[in-house]
């Protein structure tokens, strides 16, 4: 097994575009490509550290960041797995290697003899006549080793290895535990009455789900977004809205046996006493110090800038929920889950709108041709499927990105858009190999884009609600942000860039989705073919700003409850279901809406390290991307050639390169304004709102 013989994961991939051979790839075949993989990794980590030579940018610096190849290659294609199409057997091995790999990454970056000889080249680094690309990749490498402890003393050094072991097995277990609770529940809708209220779409999307839990003739709701949603939004039965929606908040901590809040009062525990190891007060102090922000009080400035308006709004939004339920002679007091339901209501009556006319214009097939046709004519590149490429699981298709002028090969894109019991919640972008250049070539980029949509039964087309439309552009935002990176060095490559940066490539790309001179092209009707009319898309524009008090609290209260969590240095002592409702009531978080995730089930935070302390990061980025779309509203064409050129350039290919604020810069000739965003998310009071929301 050891052997590329008989191991497919350590043979030379003689596939197209050295796609990894999914067809042969089996459970046993990662243990031991991870164990021959790690092995040469710390030959070649041993061979630099060890070298007679004087520390160079090219024997250091470079070198460090050329080792590891193998490791890359295995531990991509696994981790990919295990969250996109998983299964028993690749969880225990996820349990038992997490912490092993773990322990590798530590013993990398606690090495003294390889932090002197980076910490030698970052000394002289001005002497050695360095680009721009080096400099900036010596300076990264550099933190990369400070801020991992390689200055800490040798008994700290121990201590923060273990604890970043431990860790990886609690956010391992932490992440099952969300996944077997999204996994097992099953909201069957038995009797006549059950589907009252439910449009077609939601009714066929249910038996889809069904139908894939191997109960044929049946309908369920499960746990995925996109089913729980939409029958929160039209069932006419209270009780079963209450019970999709407590076990939908309640991920995390459905069973006994999977204890969530506990798990994430231990990473606490653990994450404070890494930051205390390195001489931070809190976490969230030891986070921030490589990010945009800086600084918890500057994340919490911009959050309470934030939270005033949205809850305000909120407030009003409640009060037209309550009279339309009133209205309706609903002896009801609006609750969590009624909120989408009335709002749905209220969307109908008062903008004349409902999922129900738009949908059938917003079939996946076509909204994904219309997403590619923005980044073609934006960016000049030109999208042709394969077919017969041999994946990871039969929903899945594989794209060729190429130049649209000279045809050469960009990366390849591999779309995966359904929800299945194997696949973890949630949408987000993942590589198979990234970008970058060295002594044997370029190497072209492998990125995949994960969604969880409601599959329509076999034979139907799947339709999409706008906020299914709004995830796959920014998906592929991030898609983007990694198929056209142009750098040389992966530690710099496409997505590798500072956590409230890389949502501005993803959210940018939600703007043209709303355009009308995109969907009067793309949105055709599913049955007659008619493009979508202009009053219907007059009448959506009009309704997006619609419901934004809710979608701002909801969000914004998660990202406050995070930096409040991370900024506390008892964390680890917490009662965290106390804590929650203690820091929403101070608060006054709105009773009829909870937080878009709640700590049991808060992936972000609690299924590794990337979003602790950093939840703040879409809505930093939202002033950046509302901002920068402007810049094309200013040239007065959203598909400006100039603008974009600029927007590929500094902001899609320039990965880590240059300094984010820089990099900006480069692409909007100042800093970013905030007006654009709070506009429009209908938060600047007495402002008009004309740009869709994000």
């Amino acid at each position: 097994m050891n052997s590329p013989a008989n191991n497919p994961l350590l043979a030379p991939w003689e596939t197209l575009h050295e796609l990894p051979p999914f067809d042969r790839i089996r459970p046993e075949h990662f243990a031991p490509a991870l164990e021959v993989a790690m092995a040469e990794h710390r030959r070649e980590l041993d061979a630099i550290a060890s070298s007679k030579e004087a520390p160079s940018f090219a024997n250091t610096v470079a070198a460090f960041d050329r080792s590891g190849k193998l490791l890359a290659r295995v531990g991509l294609v696994f981790w990919n797995l295990t969250a996109s199409e998983t299964s028993p057997a690749l969880q225990e091995i996820e349990r038992e290697w997490a912490p092993r790999l773990a322990a590798h990454q530590s013993a990398t970056y606690l090495d003294e003899r390889l932090f002197e000889r980076v910490a030698a080249v970052h000394a002289g680094r001005e002497g050695l006549g360095l680009d721009e690309e080096e400099r900036r990749l010596v300076d990264r490498v550099y933190l990369d080793f400070v801020l991992a402890g390689a200055k800490l003393p040798a008994a700290s050094k121990k201590r923060a290895a273990a604890i970043q072991q431990e860790l990886a097995s609690l956010y391992t277990e932490f992440a099952q535990n969300v996944l077997a609770d999204e996994a097992s529940f099953e909201l069957e809708l038995v009797g006549d009455n059950a589907l009252a209220g439910l449009p077609d779409f939601v009714v066929a999307a249910a038996q889809s789900a069904a139908a894939a839990r191997g109960k044929l003739g049946s309908a369920i709701i499960t746990l995925s977004r996109s089913l729980v949603v939409p029958f929160l939004t039209y069932s006419e039965r209270r009780d079963l809205r209450e019970l999709a929606f407590r076990a939908w908040t309640r991920r995390g901590e459905l069973s006994t046996d999977r204890d969530n809040l506990e798990i994430a009062r231990k990473i606490l525990g653990l994450r404070q006493e890494l930051a205390a190891l390195h001489g931070a007060a809190s976490y969230a102090d030891y986070a921030l110090q490589d990010t945009m922000a800086g600084s918890k009080e500057a994340v919490l400035q911009l959050l309470h800038r934030v939270w005033g308006p949205a809850r305000r709004r909120a407030q009003a939004e409640l009060a037209q929920l309550q009279a339309m339920a009133d209205e309706l002679g609903d002896d009801v007091e609006i609750a969590p889950w009624d909120w989408r339901y009335y709002a749905e209501k209220v969307r109908a009556k008062k903008y004349q709108l409902d999922d129900g006319e738009l949908k059938p214009y917003l079939e996946l097939g076509r909204m994904r041709a219309a997403m590619f046709a923005v980044a073609e004519r934006l960016f000049g590149l030109k999208i042709e499927r394969r077919e017969g490429v041999a994946l990871y699981h039969p929903e899945v298709e594989c794209f060729e990105v190429k130049d649209g002028t000279s045809g050469a090969l960009i990366g390849v894109f591999l779309s995966d858009n359904f929800a299945r019991p194997s696949k973890r919640g949630g949408a987000w972008m993942n590589s198979y190999r990234e970008q970058q250049r060295g002594p044997e070539g370029a190497v072209t980029p492998v990125v995949v884009n994960n969604n969880n949509f409601a599959r329509a039964p076999e034979g139907q087309p799947t339709l999409l609600s706008l906020d299914d439309l709004r995830t796959m552009f920014h998906e592929f935002g991030h898609g983007l942000h990694g198929l056209l990176s142009e750098v040389t060095y992966a530690r710099l490559s496409g997505t590798n860039v500072l956590r409230d940066f890389v949502e501005l490539p993803s959210q940018l790309m939600e703007h043209w989705a709303f355009r009308p001179e995109v969907l009067r092209e793309h949105a055709r009707h599913v049955e007659t073919g008619e493009p979508i009319p202009d009053e219907l898309i007059a009448r959506m524009k009009r309704a997006m700003t619609f419901n934004q008090g809710f979608d701002a609290v909801e969000y914004t209260a998660s990202a406050l409850v995070d930096m409040e969590l991370h900024a506390r240095s008892d964390a680890g002592s917490l009662d965290l279901a106390t804590f929650e409702k203690e820091i929403l009531a101070r608060l006054e978080m709105p009773s009829a809406i909870v937080m878009r995730h709640r700590l049991p089930h808060f992936l972000h935070l609690f299924s590794g390290p990337e979003y602790a302390a950093g939840y703040y990061v879409y809505l930093w980025a939202a002033v950046l991307d509302n901002d920068a779309f402007d810049a094309f509203e200013e040239a007065g064409d959203i598909f400006d050639p100039a603008t974009a050129a600029r927007l590929r350039k500094y902001i899609y290919s320039s990965g880590n390169r240059l300094e984010p604020g820089a990099a900006y810069r480069a692409f909007r000739g100042r800093d970013p304004d905030p007006t654009p965003m709070l506009r429009n998310r209908g938060l600047l009071e007495g402002a008009t709102t004309t740009v869709a929301a994000d």
